[in-house]
């Protein structure tokens, strides 16, 4: 019974929802973009995975080694009656660093670059007006770029969800990376979800 009280616990939010939506995004290591978008009103799942390379079905391994062309991003399902990709996009911009070409924070190389995928006309124009609104608030460029989402592929069991199944190791990762402190330092008193 307690199991099935759970299961029904998890799937219910998304039962409830009328109007279920995905976008990907790279944000530098997926355990935090995981984490700071399971905090967001509206999000209803997150799942760390893969995309933007050429190499079919790639492992962790392969793609912080570099040469797939994949970035470690964040697939995120979402009730658009509640948050709208419009406002998604807006905090994503304000949890990242996005004038920095060469990773996120401590995280350095292309596997870890910022990046918005779309999978629309629609998305694709929303997201690039959004990317100017940020660089006009931000009041300097924005390297991240837009591009067409080929291909999501999900990491490995053990990243998903990794904040929560090891709290301690993952808050010493954040805090040592220096991750809040450079958004802090970046977009001010206008950054999101800094811990």
């Amino acid at each position: 019974m307690r199991i099935l009280l759970t299961l029904f616990l998890l799937v219910a939010p998304m039962a409830q929802a009328q109007n279920l939506q995905t976008t990907v995004v790279a944000g530098g290591c997926f355990w935090c973009v995981e984490s700071d978008f399971d905090r967001v009103e509206g999000v209803l799942e997150t799942i760390s995975g893969y995309a933007g390379g050429t190499v079919e079905n790639p492992d962790y391994k392969q793609v912080v080694r570099g040469g797939t062309g994949h970035a470690e991003v964040v697939q995120i399902t979402y009730d658009a009656d509640i948050i709208s990709y419009d406002q998604l996009l807006h905090i994503f911009w304000r949890t990242v660093d996005p004038t920095d070409a060469g990773g996120q924070f401590c995280d350095r190389g292309d596997s870890y670059r910022t990046e918005v995928f779309v999978t629309s006309d629609a998305e694709q124009a929303a997201a690039e007006a959004s990317k100017t609104l940020a660089e006009a608030d931000l009041g300097q460029p924005i390297v991240t770029e837009i591009s067409t989402l080929d291909a999501f592929y999900p990491a490995e069991n053990y990243h998903q969800d990794f904040y929560k199944k090891s709290p301690l190791r993952y808050k010493t990762y954040r805090k040592g990376c220096g991750r809040d402190k450079r958004v802090k330092a970046v977009w001010g008193d206008k950054a999101a979800l800094t811990h």
